[in-house]
């Protein structure tokens, strides 16, 4: 499964080719895994834990330049277990901590095997598209009743798809929504009906899971990715095709809310879900008073209290990546997750308008990631999956760039 084949007798060749194809095409099974969660542990993890550990045994190469996020990940996963020594119950804190090791880890091999190949980025980003559109379509049919066992897919009168929770599902949808979107406005318009179609299925989808921070995630990086686009192409002709696409795509999707509102049940619930502060935000314990009290305990709690406890101390969770962090993590924990999006991020800045084939997923990943970043303050994504996936293809394409500058200051090819 490893690419590099230069050093290789040439009669081994073809059969690490084939190696490497049969790799790729089971890392995009595997993503396409990771939109079905609706029980733990998901196929997500019994077939990503298979693959990596089959990908190791082939030589799964970690580069200087992913070491950064192998070594703040693992100080991240090392705060976590310390956290566990001051816990008086373990309770399912050992396996909490294992499932972040294991989300850990598949970060680190999404960016191996991305730096190994930027060929591998379509397929997994077609894979992410192909998850969405099928577990937007369980959260939308189920939501109207429109399906068997349509209760599977909804919480609380709000569509969850295949996932445990509608607040993930919505940000899960995310970032296929942008690659659509960045495909209906760089390629031919042939490709456009089933494009539009797919952007329609995810908008409803991200709509129909009222979660006010997959709305807000949603917004910010389409308008974002825009930007960015309109910032990097020269072109008035292609800026011009872009503003009067996205406009037209707009209206389109607001004309498709607007027949969604005609449901009463639709009505209703997005009557409610718009107030900015919903009764369980403010008050006494509320999710921002929470907030405060857990900071200032936190200061005060240098290995953390464990995970899973704050919520026996308080009527909720953390709902904020940043105290789950200390809580959870501790301060160690805390520092090393900062310290690694601070890092992811501003690589992603640096190298986000050069023209490079791995441009594309590169702008989309860290868009969404500051998304995330963004829609943290209010809910805890430490377990998210597609998380952990969007910090592979950073810093796979950070080393892929990294390569490339290499390749050139050397004079050779990539």
């Amino acid at each position: 499964m490893t690419a590099v084949t230069a050093s290789r007798p040439a009669i081994l060749r073809p059969q690490l080719a084939a190696i490497s194809l049969v790799g790729s095409c089971l890392v995009t099974i595997g993503v396409f895994l990771s939109g079905f969660v609706i029980a733990e542990p998901a196929p997500y993890e019994i077939f990503m834990a298979g693959l990596i550990g089959l990908w190791a045994l082939f030589g799964l190469r970690i580069s200087r330049a992913t070491a950064p996020l192998t070594v703040l990940l693992a100080l991240f996963m090392i705060g976590g277990i310390l956290s566990l020594t001051v816990m008086a119950d373990l309770g399912t804190g050992p396996m909490y901590m294992a499932v972040t090791g294991f989300l850990c880890l598949t970060a680190v091999f999404f960016a191996a095997i991305i730096e190994e190949s930027y060929r591998r980025l379509p397929l997994i980003l077609n894979a992410w598209v192909a998850a969405a559109v099928i577990t937007a379509l369980l959260g939308i049919l189920g939501y109207f009743g429109a399906i068997p066992g349509a209760a599977n897919f909804t919480l609380y009168d709000r569509a969850k798809g295949a996932f445990q929770d509608p607040n993930v599902f919505g940000p899960f949808l995310v970032a296929p929504t942008l690659y659509l979107l960045h495909g209906l406005l760089t390629q031919p318009i042939s490709r456009a009906p089933l494009k539009v179609a797919g952007l329609l299925v995810l908008t409803l989808g991200v709509f129909l899971s009222f979660s006010r921070a997959a709305w807000a995630l949603d917004l910010f990086c389409v308008v974002a990715l825009v930007f960015v686009m309109l910032l990097k192409q020269r072109s008035g002709l292609f800026r011009l095709r872009i503003l009067v696409l996205t406009l037209s795509g707009a209206l389109f999707v607001v004309a498709a809310l607007v027949v969604a509102l005609q449901s009463d049940q639709v009505a209703s619930l997005f009557s409610s879900r718009t107030q900015l502060v919903q009764d369980y935000d403010g008050g006494h314990l509320g999710r921002f008073d929470r907030h405060r009290i857990g900071f200032l305990m936190a200061m005060e709690k240098p290995l953390g209290i464990g995970p899973m406890v704050f919520s026996t101390m308080f009527p909720e969770d953390e709902h904020n990546v940043l105290l789950k962090s200390l809580t959870s993590y501790g301060w160690l924990g805390f520092v090393a997750y900062v310290t690694l999006i601070l890092w992811t991020l501003s690589l992603g800045f640096r190298f986000l308008l050069l023209e490079r084939p791995w441009q594309p997923y590169m702008m989309i990943a860290w868009i969404t990631l500051i998304g995330h970043v963004g829609i943290g303050n209010v809910i805890d994504t430490d377990h998210w999956r597609h998380f952990y996936l969007l910090l592979g293809i950073l810093w796979g394409c950070a080393a892929l760039e990294y390569r490339h500058k290499r390749q050139i200051r050397s004079g050779t090819t990539a």
